[in-house]
């Protein structure tokens, strides 16, 4: 009989280690911004509170063109800010590379986003997107700052 040991001669036949597959972070943030899109906001907020490295992607997320992704964004900082308060403002540098993206639509995310978060560092980011030249990102900002009475 044969297997892992041939009894004949006394020899063990070496087994195989399974291999290792890991996920790439591009992998990873499309299986986000999918669950986002699907309304999955829990599962995210649970990443997110297992691994504070999640907030790295916060701005390439506001860069889907599915705006139930984008949306999903807002939410899932508005449950991070209420759980996490000490966390949300690990995604600012992430949002602050956004703040510069040719897209109006990506920039005035990242001001809500931004907003959401709420710290002095999140609202100095708003502050200079009064300034933007997109009108509506401008009104964004503003109205935002008006909201923490700045």
């Amino acid at each position: 009989m044969e297997g892992d040991r041939d009894s004949d001669m006394g020899v063990e036949m070496a087994t195989q280690p399974e291999p290792e597959y890991t996920v790439s972070d591009e992998e990873t943030r499309k299986v986000v911004a999918d669950f986002l899109e699907m309304g999955h906001v829990e599962n995210i907020v649970a990443m997110y509170r297992q691994d504070p490295s999640c907030y790295d992607w916060t701005g390439e997320l506001l860069t889907d063109e599915r705006f139930a992704v984008r949306l999903g964004v807002s939410v899932l900082f508005e449950y991070l800010r209420d759980e996490r308060p000490d966390q949300v403002a690990l995604a600012i540098p992430s949002l602050a590379r956004q703040m510069e993206s040719p897209h109006p639509w990506v920039r005035g995310e990242v001001v809500s986003v931004l907003g959401i978060i709420g710290t002095d560092e999140a609202l100095a980011l708003v502050e200079r997107a009064v300034d933007d030249p997109d009108s509506q990102v401008a009104a964004v900002a503003r109205d935002i700052l008006e909201e923490h009475g700045r």
